[in-house]
Order: structure tokens, then C-alpha cells, then sequence
């Protein structure tokens, strides 16, 4: 069953590559260029996770996680990041994320992703 997931990436050629990869595993996407746009979203949309970028401008995908998880609890969030950094998981665990993707995004990464979470 597909269901629909908000990417947020202020690089639109990562959000497009990530939403072609969602495509291969019929899931439906959404693109936002950042937090604020992502939780504008989230009031419209009904989505089942959201995928973000950790270092965005205006608002960090770790102040995105908290806000997603105070207002819709339910959503699944993944952080993407291109750093490996126990302080910055310890932090993003404690806000409840529910994954990590590390890049280069690779398929089998998102597969696994969306089998666990979904």
C-alpha cells in the first residue's frame, strides 16, 4: 500500500533523487524546501513520515523533529545526514526519530527504511 511521505531538503536535486527513489517503491512524496514549509504541510497533508535534511537553513532537522513529534506524534521522522556524529543521534534519539539515512542515499538503505517503519 503506498503511502505518502513529505521529503524536506533545501537542495531540490536531493529531493527529487529521494522522491524518484520513493517512486520505485510506490510511495507518494511531497517536497519541502524547509521546516517551516514541511510543518505547513503536515497540517494539509496526511503523511505517514517525513524524510529530512539535518543541516537546513532557517530551522535544522533536529528543531524539525521536535516540532513534528509535539504536534503529529504519529508521523515516522528519518534524519538524513551526510555526518555520522554520536552527539547529534544521542540528541535526535532523545527527540524520538524513528531512523537515520546516511548519504550517499543508497536503495537498499531506503528499502530496509520503509519496511521497518512502514
Amino acid at each position: 500500500m503506498a503511502r505518502k511521505i513529505l521529503i524536506v531538503d533545501d537542495n531540490p536535486n536531493m529531493s527529487a533523487l529521494l522522491s524518484e527513489m520513493l517512486e520505485v517503491f510506490d510511495h507518494e512524496s511531497k517536497i519541502a524546501a524547509d521546516g517551516f514549509q514541511a510543518l505547513e504541510e503536515l497540517k494539509s497533508g496526511n503523511f505517514s513520515m517525513v524524510i529530512t535534511d539535518m543541516r537546513m537553513p532557517k530551522m535544522t532537522g533536529l528543531e524539525l523533529l521536535e516540532k513534528i513529534k509535539a504536534d503529529h506524534p504519529k508521523v515516522k521522522v528519518v534524519l538524513i545526514s551526510g555526518y555520522s556524529g554520536s552527539q547529534i543521534e544521542t540528541q535526535a534519539e532523545a527527540l524520538k526519530v524513528d531512523g537515520f539515512l546516511g548519504k550517499p542515499l543508497m536503495m537498499a538503505d531506503i528499502e530496509k527504511l520503509l519496511k521497518d517503519l512502514l
